[in-house]
């Protein structure tokens, strides 16, 4: 792989462009209202583009490359839940939280179920965005370390300045505007990517036959043990092929996470009618299908055409080589990167590279302005809203550096399943009862609601149980609130 002019102009353009309207974007931010809602002036295209700046991520992108290299269309489900989640938040939830008078959703439990109700869904739910945010500085980091061979560390700590820097003078602003140039960059690099890989390998009969001639006639067998047809297409052309309750809970958890995230509902209330927020939410929601299928196509020609170096390394050992027509890369996260750089066009390339970072900066800027606001408003409350919201972005992102070096083995998309989760266990349910059952439960068994299905869904990962920790999350909490339901 090597880096030319090219890739870099087309990289340094897609960035410098990003940025501007980044700084840009200071100028409409004259108070804290305008910094976190945008005051409720913003159009569909900065609804839709504040949505998909923040849902259509690392996660979207790298992951999902990521995770079909090891696990086929089964990949999908992330950018699926995305869609489903977006289609309920515009189906069921704009009107109620647009007329709930609130700024954030856990400020709706409060009104509701009190001030610990509120307090501890904030902490919670703040935990799972950071693990989210952690999930992009993850995927930007591969990226960087494809692009320049540069060490873990360097990569995200410029990953965490871009996207600090982005984010922490715009605000919503920001997030919104660029998010609608990003939908234009992205859905163009996604479907390029998508055309380019179906041209490469014949199509998608082809492609798949070359994964089943690796996988079965190579020394990859060795490792992976797959000695049929059948297991093949059973691993990379099945949506379950994680398991059924793996991966449709896996899906649960990114729908229920759009409903329970901060950053979304904030593109919501900053909206200037409830069918312009209807109308970005599910502008979000169709274009999220194609671009999370052309992310998937991209990890499965990878894995037909590549090994990782833990592979590499399993081979060796056995005293064999790297199989003939087979190249190398690091990890299987690097699988979306190394695609652009080693097979399209250089300065197409280098559009697609810079418009994928950008999809992350924008991706992890926009969690941690959600988390920024759900600490300031339920948490903090301080005098000076608008800078402390700055400097805890700052705070946020610096944290984030540093826990994701014992995160760097993970499936990136594993951890946003398990950020979209806590999210569920700490907002979901309280913010449903809130909002559509308002007076008909007790405060203090919603208030139980968020530890005791917290605890479940941890347990759950802890433990790994054969159901989905979700399951086991949102029962629990369930079971809390019917406990505490009361008589009529």
């Amino acid at each position: 792989m090597s880096i030319s002019f090219y890739h870099i102009l087309g990289i340094v353009l897609s960035i410098v462009l990003i940025e501007v309207v980044g700084i840009l974007s200071v100028r409409r931010v004259k108070n804290e209202s305008d910094f976190n809602t945008g005051s409720g002036r913003a159009g569909t295209w900065v609804v839709a583009g504040t949505i998909m700046g923040t849902l259509v991520g690392g996660q979207s992108t790298v992951g999902t490359a990521q995770l079909a290299f090891s696990f086929g269309i089964s990949a999908w489900w992330f950018t699926m839940g995305m869609a489903l989640g977006c289609v309920a938040l515009a189906i069921g939830y704009i009107v109620p939280l647009r007329r709930s008078g609130s700024t954030t959703l856990l400020e709706v439990v409060r009104k509701e179920y009190g001030r610990k109700a509120e307090m501890t869904g904030s902490v919670l739910c703040s935990l799972g965005m950071f693990i989210s945010i952690i999930a992009q500085v993850l995927s930007a980091s591969a990226l960087l370390m494809t692009l320049f061979s540069i060490p873990f560390w360097v990569a995200a700590i410029i990953a965490a300045i871009i996207m600090t820097l982005y984010v922490v003078f715009g605000g919503l602003w920001s997030a919104g505007i660029g998010g609608v140039v990003k939908i234009i960059l992205l859905s163009l690099s996604a479907l390029a990517a998508g055309a380019i890989v179906l041209a490469l390998s014949n199509g998608y009969t082809g492609l798949v036959d070359t994964i089943k001639h690796v996988m079965l006639n190579t020394d990859i067998q060795s490792i992976d043990g797959l000695s049929t047809i059948q297991d093949v297409n059973h691993k990379y052309q099945n949506l379950f092929a994680r398991g059924v309750s793996k991966d449709v809970g896996s899906c649960l958890s990114v729908i229920l996470g759009v409903l329970s995230t901060q950053t979304y509902a904030q593109a919501i209330w900053a909206g200037r009618a409830d069918s312009v927020a209807r109308k970005g939410a599910l502008i979000s929601a169709f274009l999220s299908i194609p671009i999370g299928f052309a992310c998937v196509m991209v990890g499965m020609y990878m894995r037909a055409n590549y090994i990782t170096g833990d592979e590499f390394n399993a081979l060796t050992a056995m005293g064999k080589d790297i199989p003939e027509g087979l190249s190398m890369m690091k990890s299987s996260a690097q699988a979306f990167p190394m695609f652009v750089t080693n097979h399209m066009p250089n300065f197409l390339g280098g559009i697609v590279l810079g418009t994928l970072l950008i999809t992350i900066i924008i991706g992890g800027s926009g969690l941690t302005l959600g988390a920024s606001t759900i600490l300031v408003k339920d948490v903090f409350k301080p005098q000076n809203k608008l800078l402390v919201s700055r400097m805890t972005i700052v705070g946020i992102q610096l944290v984030a550096v540093i826990v994701a070096a014992s995160f760097s083995g993970r499936y990136i998309n594993d951890l946003g399943f398990l950020s979209m989760g806590l999210r569920t266990t700490a907002t979901f349910v309280p913010l449903t009862l809130a909002l559509f059952f308002p007076g008909r439960f007790k405060s203090k068994w919603v208030f139980i609601s968020i530890i005791f299905g917290t605890g479940c869904l941890i347990f759950g990962e802890l433990v790994s149980l054969p159901v989905d920790s979700i399951y086991i999350g949102l029962l629990g909490s369930i079971l809390c609130c019917l406990i505490g339901r009361k008589k009529s």
